[in-house]
């Protein structure tokens, strides 16, 4: 982010208008006010840095496409198990030579051991995030964050930033104490925060005010929920105390995606 102009992202002032006027001026410092945000053709960096693209298809090439016409907008790239699984580590060597920080969600999950070693080839390739199950419990846990930074430092970079998922925006029926229990396992074992539905935000920085909190799901008003059962609004998951969004189909299934990315921006300033 900018030295010049910063958010309070871990603050304790609660949801008020002041962090969305705060957005609202960062997007339009710029502009006239008789400019309007179909003339607008990217994100301001303060903004496009707490947006994640999620690259849920199976083709680098394709991947990469999309990071081509939509990274004025988004400052992240998630891959996910469906790209990993077709492209490997070269999914995410070519996104970050895109210039693009790279969200990385395999949700690991295994013994320790396995675990550990997986976060340590991970942490050498470069990703800025890492998810791993939080169910996993501790020494799961732990061992990713460990992994990771093991593998980080033998390649002479920043250690990624290990997320724990809480639980999946597609389960609405999940047991009241479960997020609780995840995000103290995740505090314990020394990862750098969660990923959690919208609803669940306000709790997680309750409970961990230092915490990166991660919210996917999100979608522009009236659009639709596919199988993500706990959705949010942009507006609705920021006010709720979210760092990062993770966007999806809600731009890149558009007949115009960057039409798409600019509505998804009107509607966190608005």
């Amino acid at each position: 982010m900018s030295d010049d102009t910063t958010i309070d992202l871990n603050g304790d002032e609660g949801v008020d208008g002041d962090r969305l006027a705060s957005l609202e001026q960062l997007f339009f410092q710029e502009e006239s006010p008789e400019v309007g945000l179909e003339e607008v053709d990217a994100a301001p960096a303060e903004l496009r840095d707490r947006l994640v693209l999620a690259l849920d298809v199976d083709d680098v090439v394709e991947a990469i496409r999309l990071v081509h016409e939509l990274k004025p907008w988004f400052g992240a790239a998630k891959v996910g198990l469906e790209l990993f699984t077709s492209a490997g580590p070269d999914a995410v060597l070519s996104i970050l030579a895109e210039g693009m920080k790279v969200f990385l969600d395999l949700k690991l999950f295994d013994i320790p051991t396995t675990v550990g070693k997986a976060g340590r080839v991970i942490g050498a390739l470069g990703a800025s995030y890492l998810t791993l199950a939080g169910f996993g419990g501790v020494p799961m846990l732990r061992a990713g964050v460990e992994g990771l930074a093991e593998g980080a430092s033998l390649a002479g970079l920043d250690p990624p930033t290990a997320l724990a998922v809480t639980m999946l925006t597609s389960d609405t029926g999940a047991p009241e104490h479960v997020l609780g229990n995840r995000v103290r396992a995740a505090l314990e074992a020394g990862c750098g925060g969660v990923v959690c539905a919208a609803s669940d935000a306000a709790e997680v920085k309750r409970m961990a005010p230092h915490f990166i909190v991660v919210v996917p799901g999100i979608r522009t008003e009236g659009s639709p929920r596919h199988d993500h059962g706990r959705s949010a609004t942009p507006g609705e998951a920021y006010a709720a105390g979210a760092d990062l969004l993770v966007v999806g189909r809600t731009v890149t299934a558009a007949a115009d995606r960057s039409a798409a990315a600019a509505a998804l921006i009107a509607s966190i300033v608005s």
